[in-house]
């Protein structure tokens, strides 16, 4: 079957949405024609990152005019916090560019009936990692998917858009280094789909992780089709990790850790005892989460992770405090903290639970909801694949090094660095959405594509698949399985040299063998999830510091990583060598506040 747009978007996730949206609104403003496909590897609404995630308090990361420091030049702050928390390894430009567009991005959710909190008709505003204003709004613990159901509502309205569920996009037709469309499989069914332009929105790669959050299936295909097609990957060893619940995929943090709980393995035993940690560093650990190695709470996820790795299973207790705690040993500053989020006034803060209902009695019935009743019964956490800092390289049009490319949200990469402010990703999601809706409607009206020789390349395409599959090759699910592994115990929370080249090594291995007969498209998410892994192995080996979630240690045994290396002030491109089918990986310094001019205050 062969489809024919003028913009074909792949992903239906919160950038997705947006960018398929601000490609028609675009035509529109412009009185001209247009026909967009929007290509969904499941059912829109449920499936992908957006439309299932849920935290402790959902953030969207946005400077209004009524947020600190107020003024016309308020977003120069979110800038700077972007880059800076950033580890000074993404491009400074990009930044601005999601700081100075961060209010027109949520007065256009606003207008779409998302139904953000509000006081006395002000958007409320809360603190988050990574800045010192008050900037992340929310819904509640679902504000994602609040989003999410806002912009399918509005997607709704808009007639020429087009929308292929459950099909996947396999590979990028590219004729002369630019975009001439794509092909696709529906089950066994060879889709190819011509477009002029193609914005990538595909998200993570949460799979080539066992522990992530992320929905099923998220097995890296936008940044591996990217690599094929010959675009560029960047900062793709920063994936931020945290404590998350393995049942709920919920993120443990904010009020969930504010609340002081006990960490305990499977035995009982109260294991940060024997590490330099005490209660306020788990209270702190709300606001410092994911992972950073900038925090010394990254103590408290290299505990857990080694408790894990030796084989057990930790929890959260929320029934008595931590060994020699109560809650005036808090600090004061701390104190004022909780009593500043209270929202259901008790008095009474002897246990953890107690203190939970009080902060967020949301969070206590969201749990009860889905089955587990923290007054009785114990949490189990893990450090859990949350959110992947780099990804596809783009610049200020969310253009890539191929014509007619563009990605966004969680598939691009450049505009964040180490790490990022939290519920920036969210906001990324709807600025670059919308810049690479526009930009490919933008240049699909003034290009067109040689068909005939897109078919050709689609057919060759389809056809190169077929040397994967052997009647004698490995279990698909096997070969996932000897990944997630290697990905888990090296590249996760404890990465050193050793590990890391022996997951290299399983990863080669892997990429050698053929697999048992499977329909060809997850045939190729187990060839995405390879390249992708290659990428994060690869860079992670190169930068041989600690920054970030990016935790390097000389021995596995260290109790802490290695230090911060200013002489790694730059960041990592990935490229793939189509002779060798090997990612080579290279330095390659960032747009910084002195190049364009100016310097962060």
């Amino acid at each position: 079957m062969i489809y024919k747009a003028d913009v074909l978007v792949v992903g239906s996730g919160g950038a997705g949405l947006r960018a398929a949206i601000a490609a028609c609104e675009r035509a529109y403003e412009s009185r001209k024609r247009i026909k967009v496909l929007l290509a969904s590897k499941g059912k829109i609404g449920s499936c992908g990152t957006t439309a299932l995630a849920y935290s402790d308090r959902m953030a969207f990361h946005v400077t209004l005019p009524t947020t600190e420091p107020k003024g016309e030049d308020n977003w120069k702050y979110h800038a700077k916090d972007i880059y800076e928390i950033g580890g000074l390894v993404s491009d400074y430009d990009l930044a601005e560019i999601l700081a100075k567009n961060s209010a027109d991005a949520y007065f256009y959710l606003d207008s779409l009936g998302v139904p953000f909190v509000k006081e006395n008709g002000v958007p409320a505003q809360f603190v988050t990692d990574g800045s010192i204003y008050a900037r992340a709004c929310f819904t509640g613990p679902d504000t994602a998917v609040q989003i999410e159901k806002a912009l399918i509502r509005k997607l709704g309205e808009m007639k020429d858009i087009e929308v292929l569920e459950d099909v996947m996009i396999s590979d990028l037709i590219v004729v002369n280094n630019k975009v001439c469309g794509a092909i696709a499989f529906k089950g066994n069914q060879n889709i190819i789909i011509l477009a002029k332009a193609i914005v990538l929105a595909t998200g993570g790669a949460g799979s080539i992780y066992k522990s992530n959050v992320f929905p099923p299936r998220m097995t890296g295909d936008g940044y591996a089709m990217a690599l094929r097609a010959g675009a560029l990957l960047v900062n793709m060893e920063f994936i931020q990790i945290g404590l998350s619940s393995p049942k709920t995929k919920l993120a443990c943090s904010g009020s969930i850790m504010r609340c002081v709980p006990r960490f305990v393995n499977e035995k009982g035993e109260e294991f940060l005892l024997n590490y330099p940690i005490a209660y306020n560093d788990v209270f702190e650990k709300g606001a410092t989460w994911p992972i950073s190695y900038e925090h010394k709470t990254c103590l408290i996820d290299i505990a857990v992770f080694r408790e894990i790795a030796r084989g057990g299973k930790v929890f959260l207790d929320f029934t008595q405090n931590p060994k020699g705690f109560e809650f005036k040993h808090l600090r004061e500053d701390l104190k004022q903290r909780y009593y500043s989020e209270v929202k259901n006034l008790t008095n009474k803060r002897s246990t953890p639970y107690e203190r939970l209902c009080e902060i967020n009695p949301q969070t206590v019935e969201w749990f009860l909801k889905r089955g587990i009743d923290l007054r009785n019964q114990m949490l189990e956490i893990a450090p859990s694949i949350q959110h992947f800092q780099g990804g596809v390289k783009i610049r200020e049009n969310a253009n890539t090094a191929i014509s007619g490319l563009y990605a966004c949200g969680e598939c691009a990469g450049g505009q964040h660095g180490a790490n990022r402010p939290g519920g920036n990703a969210l906001l990324d999601t709807q600025v670059f959405g919308k810049i690479a809706g526009e930009s490919s409607f933008e240049f699909a009206s003034n290009t067109s594509i040689d068909e005939e020789s897109a078919i050709s390349e689609a057919n060759r395409l389809f056809e190169s698949y077929k040397i994967y599959i052997a009647e004698d090759g490995i279990d698909l699910e096997n070969a996932i399985s000897e990944l997630n592994r290697v990905m888990d115990l090296y590249a996760s929370v404890v990465r050193h040299q050793d590990g890391l080249q022996k997951a290299l090594m399983k990863i080669e291995e892997l990429k050698t063998r053929k697999i048992k007969p499977v329909e060809y498209e997850y045939l190729l998410e187990l060839k995405n999830m390879l390249l992708c892994a290659e990428a994060v192995v690869k860079s992670c080996i190169l930068r041989d510091e600690s920054r970030g979630p990016h935790l390097m240690f000389e021995n596995y045994s260290d109790l802490w990583p290695k230090p911060r290396d200013e002489r790694y002030n730059i960041y990592h491109v990935c490229k793939l060598n189509k002779e060798t089918n090997q990612v080579e990986v290279f330095p390659m310094e960032p747009v910084k506040p002195e190049t364009l001019g100016g310097k962060v205050k």
